[in-house]
């Protein structure tokens, strides 16, 4: 059943979380996604057969939690993810990230290096704001970024362009990861779709040089960017499998 947690600014955080055993598992989802995706469903069916863990959530302006989207930011939306790791669990953690998630999960992991075991990440979009976005944009979408505060980005995923603004560019530039070496200790799995056009699989290559020894990707030939196929699903859950 879908509970809050309340933060100390009043807004809920929307979550569903099963009590079993550890290393638990925690999904962080991506940009303007939620808690009742494929992926998300998937995990939190194969936690309940397995007796495992789980907790499921929304960030700030996302599902069905509290909060205007636009006023999101990496440092909101991290400071959540921290919030429910901190709150929610106990003991180690396996932390599952899709695309945004992924990189919310990588900070996540250097924020609280001794509550996390290991790291699946889906499609990891890592400097997304940066690396994906600013440095694709036209002249012209920077400058009303920068002088209308907001760009209307056209999404494959939603009838609505998502808004980008530039409280989260600005903000984005705090965390960027991809700059030099990650010091992340605990294993790293990563899945990425070839065929991916969001986040390219050399993208995902870039992330694998950064990371240390324990850490390896599959690639999968015809996988989107929503990796969320029944076949693609079945190697999300082996990957946990294995990981676990």
């Amino acid at each position: 059943m879908t509970d809050h947690l309340v933060r100390p600014d009043g807004g809920r955080i929307a979550f569903d979380r099963l009590h079993g055993k550890g290393p638990g598992v925690v999904w962080l989802g991506g940009f303007k996604s939620d808690k009742s995706g494929t992926k998300a469903q998937a995990l939190g069916a194969w936690a309940k057969a397995n007796d495992r863990a789980f907790v499921a959530f929304d960030y700030i302006g996302h599902g069905i939690s509290d909060g205007n989207f636009r006023d999101g930011t990496v440092t909101r939306w991290l400071d959540d993810s921290l919030a429910v790791l901190d709150r929610l669990t106990e003991g180690l953690q396996v932390l599952v990230g899709s695309s945004m998630g992924g990189w919310l999960a990588l900070l996540s992991a250097l924020a609280r290096p001794e509550r996390v075991a290991a790291l699946l990440l889906i499609a990891p979009a890592t400097d997304f704001t940066q690396e994906l976005l600013w440095k694709s944009y036209a002249p012209e979408i920077r400058r009303r970024i920068e002088e209308q505060g907001e760009y209307l980005w056209p999404s494959a995923y939603d009838a609505e362009p998502y808004p980008v603004t530039r409280a989260l560019i600005e903000d984005g530039r705090k965390h960027l990861l991809l700059g030099g070496p990650i010091g992340i200790s605990c294993p790293v799995r990563i899945v990425q779709g070839m065929a991916d056009p969001d986040v390219p699989w050399q993208h995902a290559m870039r992330l694998l040089d950064r990371l240390g020894p324990d850490c390896e990707i599959t690639l999968v030939k015809s996988g989107d960017h929503r990796l969320s196929k029944p076949h693609e699903i079945a190697l999300i859950l082996r990957q946990l499998t294995a990981i676990l």
